[in-house]
């Protein structure tokens, strides 16, 4: 490389220069926009190899990961060539379709397998992992200064996400206690806000919804003004995935709660309140005037989807859904991003998140350089990378967030993106109680709502027999 792309390329590293500056000066140099990319990646990679730890330690190890088939692993793949400079180590991997990817997880964990050093995981998985002693406390690595490189920057991951990947193990213990294992790391997370067709709500003149019963008057308008399409879009096959995203963002807004624990630590239902079957009739309303016809079918895909061909108005799931439905779909470029406090009373927004991290097997027979791995892919270079470079959304670190250059790229094309996560980011977390009945008593509470829809059981009614299967399941599992 010449000395003035160095120059230039040194100079946008430092901020001096902006993304589009850079961009054009390279340009006038011969170099395109995507091989500028890789050169400033290449040289962040430079410059944390200069910061005084000894990233060649295991120089010649090979480690390997198993990866879900996703956009994060692409970003993980894609940069891997730095790590392998910065190190000398060597990576292999292995990449699964979610259909099939946590099976995967679970028989090589179970298994006591040390084919695989580290992994992807969701945070709720880490919930059987972590007891059953397949992951390791990665707070061992973390706090350790001779193992953990000087930039790495711990306090730089969003408070709610890096507390969400801790639990002490006890059942009903709080997430990101003192006394918490750090089960996995975060690489990026899922806050759940409103994706709405800017195009739709424009030509019948429908305003942004801010609070649930605003939700349910604006899908039914919605629905109105589709021509053979629904006005939102939620989850509703019988599954624990159905109430963790839209649903449980809204209920956490109203202060609601899955599970009451005792002082003494035992555990109890909480979802049959007052306040919890007031919600619970209007989502249930919702869904039945202005859903989806097979609302009792659909999964992160079918919502996703739907919205992206204009079959529905809005949805109210996760915003990176949003984020991929406005590329490559009917209708890329005519959605848009909104927080959504469900409550009329609360401040802001209270998401329940979904997290993609990375946790090291128990079993894995090199921890420490599955630790140098673990430690540069979610650290802040290789998510500053993930962010500018790939589809590394939503990165899980404020530095990143607090980059221009990834800002203005959201901002570019999906419009109210940033303010939405700006907003919400402060209360986003995990809203369920951590324990080991978590999916199957999750699952039971998608398969009553179902009911409540196709009108087998009124919502009251359903609630309390709810509420009584969760107490005896917890009583006859020791929990309760």
């Amino acid at each position: 490389m010449y000395e003035k792309e160095n120059k230039l390329i040194d100079a946008f590293m430092r901020g001096s220069v902006s993304r589009r500056s850079l961009i054009k000066g390279l340009g006038s140099m011969g170099i395109t926009a995507a091989t500028a990319g890789v050169l400033v990646n290449a040289a962040a990679t430079r410059a944390l190899a200069q910061n005084g730890f000894d990233w060649k330690k295991h120089s010649g190890t090979t480690v390997k990961l198993l990866l879900n088939k996703h956009p994060y692993a692409d970003a993980l793949i894609a940069n891997l060539e730095n790590f392998k400079e910065l190190t000398g180590m060597n990576v292999e991997y292995d990449v699964f379709p979610e259909d099939v990817y946590f099976d995967k997880v679970t028989a090589a964990l179970s298994s006591g397998s040390s084919e695989y050093d580290a992994f992807m995981t969701g945070a709720y998985m880490t919930w059987t992992y972590g007891p059953a002693g397949w992951v390791d406390d990665l707070n061992e690595y973390i706090m350790d200064d001779t193992r953990t490189n000087p930039d790495y920057n711990w306090e730089d991951v969003l408070e709610g996400v890096r507390k969400s990947c801790a639990w002490n193990g006890k059942p009903g213990g709080e997430l990101g206690s003192d006394d918490a294992k750090q089960w996995c790391i975060p690489l990026a997370y899922e806050q759940n806000n409103l994706t709405y067709n800017k195009r739709v709500f424009d030509s019948a003149g429908l305003s942004i919804p801010g609070n649930i019963d605003e939700l349910v008057d604006t899908a039914a308008a919605a629905k109105g003004a589709m021509d053979g399409g629904y006005g939102i879009g939620v989850r509703g096959s019988r599954s624990w995935a159905t109430i963790h995203p839209g649903f449980l963002s809204g209920y956490a807004n109203f202060g609601q709660k899955d599970l009451n624990v005792s002082e003494d630590g035992l555990l109890s239902a909480a979802m049959n309140t007052d306040v919890s079957k007031d919600y619970h009739a209007k989502w249930v309303k919702m869904i039945q005037d202005s859903g989806a016809p097979d609302w009792s079918t659909h999964t992160w895909y079918q919502v996703g989807t739907d919205v992206g061909a204009g079959k529905s108005a809005m949805m109210f799931d996760a915003d990176i859904l949003g984020y991929f439905m406005n590329a490559g779909t009917a209708e890329a470029g005519n959605l848009a991003f909104a927080p959504f406090a469900a409550n009329p009373d609360a401040a802001a927004p209270t998401p329940n998140i979904w997290i993609w991290a990375m946790s090291m097997s128990s079993f894995s027979k090199q921890k420490d350089a599955t630790w140098y791995f673990l430690q540069w892919v979610t650290g802040p270079e290789h998510g500053l990378f993930g962010a500018r470079e790939m589809d590394l959304v939503n990165p899980a670190r404020s530095s990143v967030w607090a980059d221009e250059t990834f800002r203005e790229k959201l901002s570019s094309s999906y419009p109210g993106y940033v303010e939405m996560h700006d907003v919400s980011a402060p209360g986003a977390s995990i809203k369920f109680t951590a324990q080991p009945l978590f999916f199957d008593l999750t699952t039971e509470w998608a398969a009553t709502m179902q009911k409540m829809v196709a009108n087998e059981i009124p919502v009251d009614e359903g609630l309390d027999q709810l509420a009584e299967s969760v107490n005896s399941q917890l009583k006859d599992a020791g929990l309760g």
